[in-house]
């Protein structure tokens, strides 16, 4: 009695393990059933994979698991899957049409054409859920390296809608599947809709055989058109893109994105040839400003597609000029050069000096391959410099001066703060001037043009200490020049301005002092006894002698040329060996 119920417990199990598993799950054999008086079912012929079929196709998967899964089958160790009623016999021959039918679809399909993306067809499912899914529920964020998949729905309907399948791969990694209406696309795409098109004439094909090759079978509608966009460099902007096809007014959604996202979806749509969505984007850039770096993005678009000329027209005129030359664009900027020079008010010059210096320098970042500097132009501009100092000086001294200022008797104190004020904005914008042409390395003749200005030398002598130092300003700033090797410049140069202007330099050093306006005394210093050294050693005698008597009668201010004075005295009085063993001191 106990044997009985231990057998009848048994028999209750859902299967039994009695006997150990096989060592792949998927080819196991059936077990036979713990019930004895169970008649064997007869057996039948298993339907065989079709070759014509791939192992990743779903029929092909649907073929491999009828041959070779059985029900009866355990999932893990110590973990039992109930048991399924075993297939009935109606249910394998229903299995087996299938896959004749798959077989018949496989050769169908092949009759399709081959277009430009990866075009498939696939059944359209007996069931098909009607819900919408939006950018919310796109996993992974579909737009770089996750996957997405939404619908897209122009009517607002159920999922019947949706005849086309879009899978877009990004280039870095992720897809993402949109589906949507195939009218859509045929109606604002000519690339899309061309796809579609070639998709539907070779479908049609598809449903003949179907109707014509199987003795009158119902023939399968082919719904679903799957178009593979592969290597795509920005899966949102392209979804994006897709969007405004199904929108009426994209300027508002263009709203929303900016400029720099309204520049990729022009790209996108040209490449689709969206020709609604390129022009609402056209007309929405030709009225918002840009970036730097959008104008860059924006002129590489202009260059590679053709767009309609009238859309365009604002954009090309913001982007290029007409007709450019390097005669009307240095023609521009003599015209501001002289609008600096010619600025009354200081701060505006300075501002404008900083702007203007920045455009035209040779290191410039906005124009990487502008042209040379016209040179003849601004040495036009420094002569117009100098003989505005020449007038000014001419009048500080055109009548008696007064002993105090230098100035004439009769002039009223504003008079005089506003006649130094002049002398010193010319004197800026002189050395303004020079700092562009060393730049450019063409301070070559301006050397010859300062070292010639006999006049100007001349009216030093008669004027005032407390504006005559501007003109060792600009002395000073050659000297700097050649003693830190920015200038070079032939010997004649070289002695022509220590001739004209080395004493006047000796004079005015304690006002410049006192009134540095960003000279470095030290570097100054050091250049000039470089520069001097650079001259015949008889010239070199005659200027340190100057120099040293001017130097012991007023000490600290003037200029200390002690060490380039060692130097010329080395070199001068002693000889050989000894010359060389103190210079490697």
């Amino acid at each position: 009695m106990a044997e009985t119920r231990r057998l009848n417990r048994r028999t209750s199990w859902c299967c039994s393990i009695t006997h150990p598993p096989c060592k792949s799950p998927d080819y196991c054999r059936a077990l036979p059933s713990s019930n004895s008086k169970r008649k064997p079912k007869p057996n039948r012929k298993k339907p065989t994979r079709s070759n014509s079929l791939p192992y990743d196709s779903p029929q092909g998967l649907k073929l491999s698991f009828v041959g070779k899964i059985d029900p009866r089958k355990i999932l893990s160790p110590g973990r039992v899957s109930p048991i399924d009623s075993d297939p009935t016999a109606g249910e394998l021959v229903q299995s087996a049409a299938s896959v004749g039918t798959a077989a018949e679809e496989q050769r169908a399909a092949a009759a399709l054409p081959v277009t430009a993306a990866v075009v498939e067809v696939e059944c359209a499912r007996s069931e098909r859920s009607a819900s919408f899914r939006g950018l919310n529920d796109v996993t992974g964020g579909g737009l770089g390296s996750g996957s997405g998949h939404f619908g897209l729905d122009p009517g607002g309907g159920g999922g019947d809608s949706f005849d086309v399948r879009l899978n877009l791969r990004g280039r870095r990694g992720g897809t993402l599947v949109l589906e949507m209406s195939s009218d859509v696309l045929m109606a604002n795409s000519e690339v899309l809709g061309a796809l579609v098109a070639e998709y539907r004439k070779g479908a049609h094909k598809v449903n003949r055989i179907y109707s014509n090759g199987n003795g009158g079978r119902r023939s399968r509608s082919m719904k679903v058109c799957r178009i593979e966009v592969p290597d795509v460099e920005n899966i949102g902007v392209f979804r994006d893109t897709i969007e405004l096809m199904f929108e009426d007014d994209i300027t508002s959604k263009l709203l929303k994105h900016g400029a720099y996202r309204a520049i990729s979806i022009l790209e996108v749509s040209a490449d689709l040839k969206f020709s609604r969505g390129a022009l609402s984007c056209l007309n929405y850039l030709g009225a918002v400003p840009w970036t730097e770096e959008e104008e860059e993005k924006l002129r590489r678009i202009m260059t590679i597609h053709k767009f309609d000329e009238t859309a365009t027209r604002d954009i090309l005129d913001r982007l290029y000029i007409q007709e450019p030359s390097e005669d009307s664009q240095w023609s521009l900027t003599k015209q501001l050069l002289w609008s600096i020079t010619t600025c009354t008010d200081p701060s505006a010059r300075n501002e404008l000096k900083s702007l203007v210096k920045g455009l035209v320098s040779k290191s410039s970042v906005y124009d990487k391959q502008q042209p040379a500097l016209n040179k003849a132009d601004v040495y036009v501009i420094c002569q117009s410099c100098l003989d505005s100092l020449a007038c000014l000086f001419d009048e500080a001294s055109s009548s008696q001066p007064n002993t105090d200022t230098g100035l004439a008797k009769k002039s009223t104190p504003a008079a005089a703060r506003s006649l130094v004020e002049r002398i010193a904005m010319q004197v800026d914008n002189v050395n303004w001037l020079l700092e562009i042409l060393l730049e450019w390395q063409m301070a070559e003749e301006f050397v010859d043009m300062w070292g010639n200005q006999e006049e100007l030398r001349k009216l030093h002598e008669g004027a005032s200490p407390l504006f005559r130092y501007e003109l060792s300003r600009v002395s000073a700033a050659l000297f700097i020049a050649m003693g830190t090797r920015r200038l070079h410049c032939q010997f004649e140069s070289r002695s022509m301005l220590f001739k004209t202007w080395f004493c006047p330099m000796l004079q005015d050093f304690g006002w410049i002092k006192r009134c540095k306006k960003g000279l470095d005394l030290k570097v100054l210093e050091e250049a000039i006894g470089q520069s001097l050294l650079t001259l015949p050693l008889a010239m070199q005698h005659e200027l340190f002698m100057e120099w040293f008597s001017y130097f012991s009668k007023h000490g600290n201010d003037c200029i200390n040329l002690g060490k380039a004075f060692q130097m010329w005295w080395r070199r001068s009085f002693l000889r050989g060996s000894e010359t060389h063993g103190v210079e490697s001191r």
